[in-house]
């Protein structure tokens, strides 16, 4: 793509390019939650900060902070649609702040514990509503670049903590998570509200407004009609929790993205991700300490993810996907066959640096595709009567997979070997390939509106 055909694609969206700013914020701090416990942990367990944990709580940190997500899915569902988008992105800010004040300031590990439960239900409000916000702010020919903006945020925050927490104080962290949130807060109320939302709830003035300031012109009148007319269609489909499934499109809807939040981490990325530091040791090699192959991966997938979202809107998501899967499930066969022959007691000391390398492979392919696609597409395929209670479904099968191929990670390593997990995420990543191939649908270019007509074919 040219540097011409940036500049024609990006003109005039200045506005909207501020709004999805501040309004990812969150998933910045949200990033740093996520790999808050990777490099903090091992100094807590060591007893080198004010709070004593012991090996029984670290299992809790983790698992607080998933469990807490599925708590938030009510919560999301009945503030996204009774006081907007904007508004309950700054509740969930508002919760991550006392979330990074608890951490800051506690000194007993109940304190870690109520604030991980936290920040876990504020992730999930704010990983549905950001997104939800994004794409109903923007225009067609780069919502896909806007959407995809969500997780470039979330893992700058995870590369910004693993920059920052082995090397200070457990306070540290907290305090630059602090002041990202209330960046926010202090921001965000500032900017437009969805038109989207605006129209759902009737208010054809503030809707024009706020399409208005996001255009950065007034000639909005056929936009605002076409929105106008795609909520009056959506209106008439109820939006009870029934509908997911009685009506074909939100089924079809909810069938992709059943296949896109499952696949991401039962091709490996969570458990990848958790468990870096084992994996790379049980290579046999030391090429590199731990602390820094954690930055060279998430800086991998920070800059293959802009990667993605520049080139989800020029290629489309099929392709990214496609790319994705096939060249994400070679890198982990590589790296099984190695683990296999390591268990066999072959000899494998000349190619011990074979998993270093194909898991950073393995980061950069994932990112590219399966691993931004799906929130993209997220936003995209439930309409504005049941959007809120899609993209919360669709969070919620994303939380229960991401739990599944952690605890199957655990399981095939302890009882079959570490090559029998990585046999098992390439196979996933390669059935991903077809079911992306058969039931995943190409919304590049398509207004929200036609996308649902391709739906209800």
């Amino acid at each position: 793509m040219t540097r011409e055909s940036y500049s024609s694609l990006f003109r005039g969206t200045s506005p909207q390019l501020i709004a999805m700013l501040f309004g990812t914020l969150n998933a910045l701090s949200d990033g740093m939650h996520f790999g808050w416990s990777a490099p903090t942990v091992p100094k807590l367990l060591r007893g080198e900060e004010e709070i004593k944990i012991a090996q029984k709580d670290v299992v809790w940190l983790e698992v607080l902070y998933m469990l807490f997500g599925l708590v938030g899915l009510p919560i999301t569902i009945y503030l996204a649609d009774k006081i907007g988008r904007q508004k309950s992105v700054l509740v969930a800010s508002a919760t991550s702040l006392v979330g990074w004040s608890l951490i800051g300031f506690g000194d007993k590990i109940v304190y870690l514990f109520i604030a991980r439960s936290l920040v876990g239900a504020a992730a999930d409000v704010a990983f549905v509503c950001s997104p939800m916000y994004v794409a109903e702010i923007a225009h067609q020919k780069i919502r896909g670049f806007l959407a995809g903006t969500i997780y470039v945020m979330e893992l700058g925050g995870i590369l910004l903590v693993y920059c920052i927490a082995p090397f200070v104080s457990i306070k540290i962290p907290p305090m630059v998570g602090a002041c990202i949130v209330i960046t926010q807060l202090i921001v965000f109320p500032f900017l437009p509200e969805s038109p989207y939302y605006h129209l759902y709830k009737g208010n054809e003035e503030k809707a024009k407004r706020s399409l208005r300031r996001l255009r950065g012109t007034d000639d909005v009148e056929d936009e605002l009609n076409e929105i106008s007319a795609a909520i009056r269609r959506q209106k008439s489909e109820r939006g009870r929790p029934q509908d997911l499934v009685m009506v074909k499109s939100n089924r079809k809807a909810l069938i992709i993205m059943t296949i896109l939040n499952a696949a991401q981490h039962m091709v490996g990325y969570t458990a990848i991700l958790m468990n870096l530091h084992t994996i790379l040791e049980a290579a046999g090699a030391n090429y590199i300490d731990s602390n820094y192959a954690a930055l060279v991966f998430a800086g991998v997938m920070f800059f293959a993810s802009i990667a993605s979202i520049l080139s989800v809107d020029k290629f489309g998501r099929k392709i990214l996907m496609n790319i994705s899967t096939i060249f994400s499930g070679i890198c982990l066969i590589v790296i099984a066959i190695y683990y296999n022959l390591k268990y066999n007691e072959v000899d494998v000391e000349a190619v011990t640096w074979i998993p270093l390398v194909f898991i950073m492979i393995f980061a950069a392919f994932f990112k590219f595709g399966i691993g931004t696609v799906p929130i993209v597409m997220t936003a995209e395929l439930f309409p504005a009567r049941v959007k809120a209670l899609g993209m919360t479904v669709s969070d919620g099968i994303y939380v229960i997979f991401a739990s599944i191929s952690i605890y199957m990670y655990q399981y095939l390593y302890e009882h079959f070997g570490l090559h029998t997990a990585f046999y098992t995420f390439g196979c996933f990543s390669f059935l991903t390939f077809f079911a992306s191939l058969f039931w995943v649908p190409e919304t590049k270019g398509k207004t929200l509106e036609e996308i649902q007509i391709m739906l209800k074919d």
